[in-house]
């Protein structure tokens, strides 16, 4: 839970289980506002779905106003759906400040992408600002999962002067496989072929372990 799942995952339970493994999104406020189907679509990484019935989900800028497709915003669900919370609890100026105008800003960031499926980019605090471009972690840490000196991957960004922040990339390396320059830089170049350019880490750490929460979710914020 709390991301979305990568090629990996999607690949074994297909393999494994026969079955294609179907998305859902939401959180404590407001659960399971978008879905995905394999009936209807192919399973692809981070597409967490349409709206399920009865709520309006969309992309909003810092306006409050409704993005274009394609563009960068915050994940929002409309207000007046059934699920979503009432209040947090002797704090209202948390609920205050968890909805803008008629939105309830999730504190996710993504895209509505031309099929009108909306895509999950990255938490809020994990966008990475690089050379003016904004780029979640998630598509890198899939690629750099595929890498076969890799067990564990994740991606932060390092603050740059020259360019806001840099991409660094923490991982845990498989047995049989050992630190070096040469294995670093043939894991940027493995990067670079399969994602665009400025995608690519310009700096890799390799460490013993990854900070992870109980179900497993990697703690980007311990590692910044």
């Amino acid at each position: 839970g709390g991301e979305p799942l990568g090629t990996e995952l999607l690949d074994w339970g297909k393999k494994t289980l026969g079955v294609n493994i179907n998305e859902i999104y939401g959180q404590t406020e407001c659960n399971l506002v978008l879905s995905s189907c394999s009936k209807i679509m192919k399973p692809r990484p981070g597409i967490a779905g349409r709206p399920v019935p009865g709520n309006i989900v969309s992309i909003v800028n810092q306006n409050g106003e409704e993005c274009k497709k394609g563009e960068l915003g915050a994940i929002a669900i409309k207000r007046g759906s059934p699920q979503m919370f009432l209040k947090y609890w002797n704090n209202p100026q948390a609920t205050k400040e968890k909805f803008f105008k008629d939105w309830l800003i999730t504190g996710d960031k993504g895209v509505i992408e031309k099929d009108g499926w909306i895509k999950f980019i990255a938490r809020d605090d994990d966008v990475i600002t690089s050379a003016g471009y904004r780029i979640g972690p998630g598509p890198i840490e899939d690629c750099l999962m595929k890498h076969p000196s890799i067990s564990m991957a994740a991606v932060i960004g390092k603050d740059d002067l020259l360019r806001t922040q840099i991409i660094k990339a923490f991982i845990v390396l498989n047995k049989g496989f050992k630190e070096s320059d040469n294995l670093k830089l043939d894991i940027q170049s493995f990067v670079k072929k399969k994602l665009s350019a400025h995608e690519y880490p310009r700096e890799v750490e390799v460490v013993n372990k990854l900070p992870v929460t109980s179900t497993g979710k990697i703690l980007r914020r311990n590692l910044r």
